[in-house]
């Protein structure tokens, strides 16, 4: 498949399904954790068995979280997320997938957005699910709660994101499956397409029919598999591979930091 090819067959689809990793955010900012400047290759990961188990692995992912917090927390869209928003608003788009923490497409003005991997805009309490703002967490953790508890129940308050050891999110998952499982168009942009369960996404939509586009600046495991795959930077390419014009691309009106 041609470039021009995939052009029309976007143009022409109201069935595409969204799939996004950290490509995508970096050109808003926002760094890789996987990368060689990355968080994780700077901090000791707290897995969540530690997290539940130990008060000092609490502390220490708190820390970690306040630290990265303010980048996050200030990073806007960039071209690409507004592309899969205006995708959405012309009623092409069946869901959003994403690997990302950040929000960044709920801030573009998408609202069909499956999080894979949770996210860093709320904090959850782990034993009845009241969900506090991040901005309010890290806040209490400021002040010198270093571990902050819930309010409501006196359980473990934690970032509302996947930790290492801990479940996918079911009804995430099932969401994305039934999504990739009645697309014409899998668009994988920003992803290392490694990451399992998630990275087989890609592969079911292939298998139900999908035609399968990818976006990314280097090479991933499932090129072979790919109708195209576009090795460029996604703020540019996708705009174009989808019709847009990157100049009249622009967020809602209500377009804020997450968060507050």
């Amino acid at each position: 498949m041609t470039f021009a090819q995939a052009t029309e067959l976007i143009a022409n689809s109201s069935r595409i399904v969204g799939f996004t990793g950290a490509g995508i955010s970096t050109e808003s900012g926002i760094p890789d954790f996987r990368s060689p400047n990355g968080i994780w290759a700077n901090n000791r990961i707290i897995e969540y068995g530690e997290f539940v188990a130990s008060r000092a692995g609490r502390i220490e992912y708190w820390r970690q979280k306040v630290a990265m917090w303010p980048e996050m927390r200030d990073a806007q869209p960039n071209a690409g997320h507004l592309a899969f928003a205006e995708l959405e608003r012309r009623g092409k788009l069946r869901a959003m997938i994403t690997q990302n923490i950040d929000g960044l497409h709920q801030r573009a003005g998408n609202t069909q957005v499956i999080e894979l991997h949770g996210t860093t805009v709320e904090a959850e309490c782990l034993t009845c699910g009241a969900r506090i703002s991040m901005d309010e967490a890290v806040k209490r953790v400021q002040a010198g709660d270093l571990a902050p508890e819930c309010d409501e129940c006196g359980g473990l308050l934690k970032p509302a994101t996947i930790s290492f050891g801990q479940s996918m999110p079911a009804l995430a998952m099932k969401a994305a499956v039934e999504a990739c499982q009645d697309c014409e168009v899998f668009l994988a942009v920003g992803s290392s397409l490694v990451v399992y369960p998630a990275a087989s996404l890609p592969e079911l939509a292939k298998q139900c029919g999908a035609a399968l586009i990818i976006i990314n600046r280097t090479a991933t495991p499932l090129d072979e598999i790919a109708d195209l795959v576009v090795n460029e930077e996604i703020g540019t390419s996708l705009p174009r591979l989808t019709g847009l014009s990157v100049e009249k691309l622009k967020a809602p009106a209500d377009f804020g930091q997450p968060g507050l």
